[in-house]
C-alpha cells in the first residue's frame, strides 16, 4: 500500500511539505493541493522503467487527467509529450510550450472544423475511424502527411464499465479485421501511415491485461506491416496504469510491469520483422492521482437514520464517487494520530441523494470545523467537475518545497454568469 501519506509534527496531513490545515486556513475550502515533486517524481519513475528495457521510448501524458496549466508545464519541463483527446487540449498544450511533433491527438466523433485546426496546429493526427480519415482528406492536403490509426486490439480492462475501452462493446478505434483496409485507403489518399494506437481501459493494477493488447495490437501491427507495406516509426499502447486508492490494494510493480510488458513488445517486434518503432505509453492517473489531495471542511455532523459528517464540497467538485462508485480515502487532516471509533457516512453539499464521498467509512472522532483530507483526487478530480447547483468551482494550489502558489482562483457567483446574457426583450 502506497497512499502517499504524510504526516508533520503537529499531526497534521502533510502535502508537499505544506501543513494541510494551515493551506485550508489560508486558502480556504474545497481546494484541491498539488505537490509538485510527487509529479516529477512519478513520471521519472515510470520513464525510468520503461526506457531501462527499451531506450526508444517515449510518455505521452494523457491529460484529459489533469489540465491544469501548472501541472502541464511541470511535464513539459520534464520532456514528457502530450495525449491530446479534444481541440482544447490541443490549444492548452500549445499555449504552455509544447510542439506540435511532442502532441498526439485521438479524438473520437470529431467535426472537420476540428480536424483542420488539429492539423493547424501541427499535431499528429491519430484517426479513429474511416469516417474521420475521409473527411480528414477532404480539409487538409493529404500528400505525405503523417497519420496514425486507433485500433481496438479486442481486449478490455478497468475499474469500472465506463472506463473500459477496448472490446465488442466499445466506441472507440477502427475494427481488428479492417486494419490492413484502413491503411491501404489511408496510402491511396495520399496520406503516410506511420504509427498505430490502442488502448483497453484505465485503473490495471497488473500487467496481464496490458499483455494481452500488447499481444494483439503488435499482431494487428504485424499483419498490417506485411501486407499493406506499413513501416511502423512507433507504436502507442495507450494508458491505463492504475494507483492504489484503497489501503488494501498494492502498488504496481513497476519494473515487472515494464519488463514483462516490454519484453512482449520486442518478441513481437521480431516476430513480424518490424524493426525498432519507437514505444509510446499515455499515463495519466498514473503521474498525477496521487499528486494531489482536495482538502475540504466539516461544516454539518448530523445523526439522522445514519450519521452523515458533511462537508463544504459535493459531486460537483469531485464526481468520481458518484459517476464511478470510486473509493477514495479521506483522512481527518486536522488529527492523523486519532484512532478510529465509528463508521459514517461522508456526504456532500449538493441538492442528490447520491452526493456522497463515503458511505460507513471508518473515521475518528470528526468534529465541526475539522479539514478532511480527500486522497488521490489529482486524476480526473477538477477536470470533471462543473457549477452544478450553481456553486463556484474550487481553488487549485500547487505545493513546491512546501511554498504554496494558488494555480487556479476560486471562482465566484458572479463567474457563473459572466458568459451569459438576457435578450432585450426580457428586461
Amino acid at each position: 500500500m502506497d497512499l502517499n501519506i504524510k504526516v508533520n509534527d503537529k499531526n497534521h496531513l502533510d502535502i508537499g511539505g505544506a501543513d494541510a490545515v494551515d493551506i485550508a486556513e489560508e486558502f480556504g475550502t474545497p481546494t484541491y493541493v498539488i505537490d509538485e515533486a510527487r509529479i516529477r517524481d512519478n513520471y521519472n519513475r515510470f520513464y525510468s522503467a520503461f526506457s531501462k528495457y527499451y531506450p526508444d521510448f517515449k510518455v505521452f501524458y494523457a491529460c484529459k487527467a489533469n489540465t491544469n496549466l501548472a501541472v502541464m508545464k511541470i511535464l513539459e519541463s520534464e520532456g514528457c509529450c502530450i495525449d491530446a483527446v479534444s481541440p482544447g487540449e490541443v490549444y492548452t498544450s500549445k499555449m504552455i510550450g509544447f510542439s506540435g511533433d511532442r502532441i498526439l491527438f485521438t479524438g473520437n466523433n470529431i467535426t472537420n472544423d476540428e480536424l483542420k485546426f488539429v492539423h493547424d496546429q501541427g499535431a499528429v493526427l491519430n484517426i479513429d475511424s474511416v469516417s474521420a480519415l475521409k473527411r480528414l482528406s477532404k480539409v487538409v492536403d493529404p500528400e505525405g502527411l503523417k497519420i496514425s490509426f486507433r485500433v481496438n486490439p479486442m481486449v478490455g480492462a478497468g475499474h469500472h464499465d465506463h472506463c473500459i475501452t477496448g472490446g465488442v462493446m466499445s466506441k472507440f478505434g477502427i475494427m481488428d479485421n479492417e486494419a490492413v483496409e484502413v491503411y491501404e485507403m489511408a496510402k491511396e489518399l495520399g496520406f503516410n501511415p506511420i504509427g498505430m494506437h490502442s488502448h483497453i481501459g484505465s485503473g490495471i493494477l497488473d500487467p496481464e491485461p496490458f499483455k494481452l493488447a500488447i499481444e494483439s495490437t503488435m499482431d494487428i501491427a504485424g499483419k498490417v506491416h506485411q501486407e499493406a507495406g506499413i513501416d511502423f516509426e512507433f507504436v502507442d499502447f495507450g494508458g491505463g496504469v492504475g494507483v492504489p486508492y484503497t489501503p488494501e490494494e498494492n502498488v504496481v510493480d513497476l519494473d515487472k510491469f515494464a519488463e514483462v510488458n516490454v519484453g512482449l513488445f520486442k518478441e513481437k517486434l521480431e516476430q513480424y520483422d518490424m524493426g525498432n518503432p519507437t514505444m509510446y505509453l499515455e499515463p495519466g492517473r498514473f503521474i498525477v492521482a496521487d499528486a494531489c489531495v482536495l482538502l475540504v471542511t466539516v461544516n454539518s455532523i448530523k445523526q439522522s437514520y445514519r450519521k452523515f459528517i458533511g462537508v463544504d464540497a459535493g459531486f460537483h467538485t469531485l464526481l468520481r464517487p458518484a459517476m464511478y462508485d470510486s473509493y477514495h480515502h479521506i483522512v481527518d487532516a486536522s488529527k492523523m494520530d486519532a484512532p478510529m471509533t465509528q463508521e459514517v457516512d461522508i456526504a456532500g453539499n449538493v441538492c442528490e441523494s447520491g452526493d456522497l464521498f463515503a458511505r460507513d467509512r471508518p473515521m475518528p472522532d470528526v468534529e465541526e470545523g475539522d479539514v478532511l483530507g480527500i486522497l488521490n483526487a489529482g486524476a480526473y478530480g477538477f477536470t470533471m467537475s462543473s457549477n452544478y447547483n450553481s456553486r463556484p468551482l474550487a481553488a487549485e494550489v500547487l505545493v513546491t518545497d512546501g511554498e504554496c502558489n494558488v494555480v487556479r482562483e476560486r471562482q465566484t457567483f458572479e463567474d457563473l454568469y459572466a458568459q451569459q446574457s438576457i435578450p432585450p426583450h426580457l428586461k
